[in-house]
């Protein structure tokens, strides 16, 4: 379908959102009020940028309060939407947005709407306008789609008919099912948003919590699903106010907001029955989301004197070296199936990211059984291939851009414990058994550690680039702030991710974005079999285990019934514990952090815990902060 973004969705001037949409491939735009008056141009420029940039001026909007009021005021507002129509024909757009009345004094009778809608409708039609009415959620008398619908249907003119907001919808959990049974002719536009659920008015809810499809929490797979069956092959446009978009980037911003287009129109797919008829729009469909079978490796950037440290920050954690690359200056640390990269090479992708962030993953790599389609799906849904230097007779391993720039490559699943891509490398194969995690050692899940208002273009990368479910939204308190989580896992739990973010500077969250300048992983979770003899055999060895408060495990022993031994053991050695209602168990310890920028977690899950141990929250990061103070 064609695809369409309001003006107020973007950053910047006029001319700058223009080129930020162009450079996305929108087909359109919808030219928001308030950015042509601020445009040191007549209308008729603005239509030639468009031109220019292959842009069509979808739809000119708001036109506000005109309907439900007196004989008087309507009298005037018709002469003022025939000034409006005079700056459309400028523009070159014959479609304007009416939104319904949110005046206390609005009426609310049909018959009296429709007559005066007729109205303008008929001098639109005399101008070779047409007028998409909206229903406004907080309307003070039309706040329902099929409330303005009785109107339009009521007026049943040529020049008017129905224009559609997701937002106005679900945020008053009205059901959009009807939606499919209007005749698809008479929507004469669609806007999309979605939203997380927060704790306020309609109003303040939309004019500062919209975000784009995939990013929120509202059934907008739903409602365009409904949109679709109705027979609508208008545009799909994104209409978004929000406060962190307002001050984004506008061009990646741009391309975040095609992505979330193209990923839904695929749900849309998904979601209709094998024997419908066919769309009058053909709908976006790319390579099906890939099977994921977990985390394959993190790379680090490194300089000589970073590398020598974090080498022996590894080994003191238990991981051994295991192989050096054949042509290279890289190193692999392994254990289990977990892989660690520290690329030293010069030349590199990895010495451009470490020159930007310092000693930080630059690099992280998916498991999957079809290499060709995860990455077919990713190009398709606007990720940037990524080729870097590759030797003779050495592996191709395709890779593509992550919302920070770091990259996400997609290698085969492990065969026998060992990876494809370790055929790059001479292999030590005594190091590879024998370390205190184990030969069962796999990641569990990583922690991304983002800036204010980039949680969303990560969730959507995961959403529709790999086919993860956001998962829960999880607020944790640390010493100097507060944390807040969304976590992102596959349906079988083989591939999770946690995004963090935090608007404190001092939180430990804050002082890794500060340390990466930007996002990066801040913390990298390994599941082993018996957490309680790797730590012990971890500490044989001295590596370096954050201590936990004995208070900690006082208040433990009054919340669970737990067994003395395990208990002990866990006091001992740093052991942290959670226990879902179902009986599912969480054993995790950390590990204190390389230059205060990221750390290891060690997790044991018992009996299909889902969980990442967020009870645990507070007292790990106040161990964090009295650690970190300690070396002070």
């Amino acid at each position: 379908m064609r695809h369409s973004i309001a003006t107020v969705s973007l950053s910047g001037m006029l001319r700058e959102k223009l080129q930020a949409a162009a450079a996305a491939h929108f087909d359109g735009v919808e030219i928001f009020e308030n950015d042509l008056l601020q445009f040191p141009g007549t209308p008729a420029e603005v239509r030639r940028i468009c031109e220019d940039l292959g842009l069509r001026i979808d739809m000119f909007q708001p036109f506000r309060d005109f309907d439900g009021t007196t004989p008087a005021q309507v009298a005037r507002s018709l002469e003022r939407a025939e000034r409006k129509f005079d700056v459309m024909q400028e523009l070159g757009t014959e479609l304007i947005l009416v939104c319904s009345n949110v005046q206390p004094d609005a009426l609310g009778d049909v018959d009296q709407l429709a007559g005066q809608f007729h109205q303008l409708a008929e001098r639109a039609g005399r101008r070779g306008m047409r007028i998409a009415y909206e229903a406004l959620a907080w309307g003070s008398q039309v706040k329902l789609w099929s409330q303005a619908w009785s109107v339009v249907e009521r007026v049943n003119h040529p020049h008017m008919g129905l224009a559609l907001d997701s937002f106005h919808t679900l945020s008053l959990r009205d059901d959009p099912g009807g939606i499919a049974r209007l005749p698809g002719e008479k929507i004469f536009f669609v806007q999309l948003a979605d939203a997380p659920w927060v704790n306020t008015d309609v109003l303040t809810h939309s004019r500062h919590y919209r975000c784009f499809p995939g990013q929120g929490e509202m059934e907008v797979t739903r409602f365009t699903a409904a949109v679709i069956e109705s027979g609508y092959s208008g545009p799909l446009s994104l209409e978004i106010f929000n406060d962190e978009f307002r001050s984004a980037p506008a061009r990646a911003n741009a391309v975040d907001a095609r992505r979330s287009l193209l990923w839904l129109e695929d749900q849309v797919c998904q979601s209709r029955a094998k024997d419908a008829p066919p769309c009058k729009a053909p709908l976006f469909a790319p390579p099906p989301a890939p099977v994921l079978t977990g985390w394959a490796f993190v790379e680090f950037a490194v300089d000589p004197a970073a590398g020598g440290r974090l080498a022996a920050w590894l080994q003191a954690t238990g991981f051994h070296r295991i192989g050096h690359h054949r042509s290279k200056k890289v190193d692999l640390y392994g254990q289990g199936e977990v892989r660690i990269i520290v690329n030293l090479e010069e030349d590199s992708l990895a010495r451009s990211h470490f020159e930007q962030h310092g000693t930080s993953a630059c690099a992280v790599a998916l498991a999957t059984p079809d290499v060709a389609g995860a990455l077919a799906r990713a190009e398709a849904l606007l990720c940037p291939r990524v080729n870097g230097r590759v030797g003779q007779n050495e592996l191709t391993i395709p890779s593509v851009r992550a919302p920070d720039g770091s990259l996400l490559y997609f290698c085969e699943a492990p065969q026998g414990g060992r990876y494809a891509f370790e055929a790059d490398f001479v292999m030590d194969e005594s190091a590879l058994h024998g370390g205190a995690l184990g030969d069962r050692a796999r990641f569990d899940h990583l922690v991304q550690a983002v800036p204010a208002g980039q949680v969303e273009p990560w969730v959507l990368f995961h959403r529709a680039v790999l086919g993860l479910a956001p998962e829960r939204n999880v607020v944790m308190h640390d010493p100097y702030g507060v944390i807040r989580s969304r976590e992102i896992e596959s349906t079988d739990r083989e591939v999770r991710v946690s995004i963090t973010v935090s608007e404190r500077d001092n939180t430990s969250v804050s002082r890794a974005v500060s340390s990466f300048r930007g996002a990066g992983v801040q913390q990298i979770a390994i599941a082993v079999t018996d957490l309680v003899a790797t730590a012990r055999a971890l500490k044989a060895s001295g590596a370096p285990l954050l201590p936990v408060p004995a208070n900690y495990y006082d208040d433990l022993l009054a919340r669970y019934d737990i067994d003395a031994g395990l208990l002990a053991a866990m006091r001992e050695l740093g052991i942290l514990y959670d226990r879902e209602a179902d009986g599912g168990e969480f054993l995790h310890l950390y590990l204190t952090p390389f230059d205060d920028r990221f750390h290891f977690e060690l997790v044991e899950r018992r009996a299909g815990y889902a969980g990442y141990g967020a009870p645990n929250a507070p007292s790990r990061l106040a161990a964090m902060a009295q650690w970190r103070q300690a070396q002070q």
